[in-house]
């Protein structure tokens, strides 16, 4: 387990595990980390991982740049193993053959970022960081929080100040020292930016450093474990869909699904399905245009986790779409905000970022991009918790009535 090299994603450029840190030299674009089992003659053994009897994102630890940093025992260690549920209701529903929601709420911050800081972390502690610092909207700011307070490392978070409440108080329980920038999420990654390199803070932001993604490609590994190796062979290929902000989700979870098809343990890439806000949709709307060029826009969307003016891993997220022939879908905060009861309804708690991925299933249905023949996999990224405001406004108000059984009847009954 470790670094064998890195490469650039646009230029190709190739570096050793200690010339660079973040990005490409040459042009700034995001590296790709290659572990050693990539070039190692032996590979990890397939039974090593699947009968071992750690669960969490650490029984991947051979396929991974950083190694266990131990400390069991703490939020760090109980990381990933998320479960996979088969809700029939939302199934026959939407009328297809096979249906599975992966609940990224059980991570011990609550969303699926836990993975990326969990790796940025022990990567921090292997390096003899002291500080970590990170622009966050809430979900990888208390990712990070979490996981650096279980080490005892300093984390500074920078957050627009119209960040969800929930989430701030969240990073503050945390013990991070959390800064609210008066501006949008951009001015804070860009600052946060210039403070690594001011201060020698170490800089855990997504879509710049490369451990991110390195983190999120375990919930490939999980998706082969908990539904791949289950399939059909002869059925057509696993569609997933995904909330797409920056675009360091998808372009993780394309990574560990190439990782999967190079070591052989699957045959064949799964169909991978971006879904954006439409009032946050920069690589959607590259990528429906044929363009390979990501243009800025003006982010306003209700799912604050996916807002983003200029994605910072575009490139790669259009990479893990074109080349597992899948799709970007555009949705609207309406449909987002529909999509919160409606997976409630099945027993899950989403925030409108996770709620965007089982919209974007919905619409896909409608329009006829997705064969409801194929078996699908909405990724739930993160809690309802943290967004309470939008549950609230995703459902009608509760009746208030006097304590009598007479008005009690009048509400059930009419």
């Amino acid at each position: 387990m470790g670094i064998a090299y890195f490469t650039c994603s646009i230029c190709g450029s190739t570096y050793s595990s200690n010339e660079v840190q973040y990005t490409c030299p040459r042009d700034g674009a995001n590296l790709d980390v290659h572990c050693d089992f990539e070039t190692a003659d032996t590979k990890p053994s397939m039974k090593s991982i699947l009968f071992s009897s750690e669960q969490s994102i650490w029984r991947y630890a051979p396929l991974l740049p950083a190694p266990d940093p131990g400390y069991a025992g703490t939020p760090l260690h109980q990381v990933g193993m998320t479960p996979v549920y088969h809700p029939e209701n939302l199934r026959q529903q939407l009328g297809l053959q096979q249906l599975w929601i992966k609940d990224e709420s059980r991570n011990p911050s609550a969303s699926f970022k836990d993975r990326a800081s969990a790796v940025v972390v022990a990567r921090a502690l292997q390096t003899k960081e002291k500080v970590i610092i990170a622009a966050s909207t809430g979900n990888a700011g208390a990712a990070m929080a979490c996981m650096a307070a279980s080490v005892g490392m300093h984390a500074i978070i920078l957050a627009p100040r119209t960040a969800p409440p929930a989430k701030i108080a969240q990073l503050l329980v945390f013990g991070a020292q959390v800064i609210l920038v008066d501006g949008n999420y951009d001015q804070a990654f860009d600052l946060s930016i210039a403070a690594s390199q001011t201060f020698g803070w170490y800089n855990r932001n997504t879509g710049y450093n490369p451990f991110t993604a390195e983190g999120k490609k375990t919930a490939a590994f999980e998706i082969w474990e908990q539904v791949l190796r289950k399939l059909n062979p002869a059925a057509p290929p696993l569609n997933i869909y995904i909330p797409v902000g920056d675009g360091n989700i998808i372009s993780g979870v394309y990574k560990g699904f190439q990782d999967l098809l190079s070591l052989g343990w699957i045959n064949r890439l799964p169909r991978l399905i971006g879904v954006q806000a439409e009032g946050s949709a920069a690589i959607a709307n590259a990528f429906l245009a044929g363009k390979d060029t990501i243009e800025p826009v003006n982010a306003e969307t209700i799912a604050d986790s996916i807002s983003v003016n200029l994605p910072r891993d575009g490139f790669r997220a259009l990479r893990a779409v074109r080349e597992t022939h899948g799709t970007y879908i555009k949705v609207s905060d309406e449909e987002i905000l529909q999509s919160i009861p409606t997976l409630g309804k099945a027993g899950i708690f989403v925030e409108p970022a996770a709620a965007a991925a089982y919209a974007g299933l919905t619409k896909a249905l409608k329009i006829r991009q997705q064969d409801p023949a194929a078996p699908v996999l909405v990724l739930c990224t993160g809690s309802g918790l943290k967004d309470i405001n939008a549950a609230i406004r995703s459902v009608p108000a509760a009746p208030v009535i006097e304590p009598t059984i007479q008005a009690l009847k009048k509400v059930i009954y009419g």
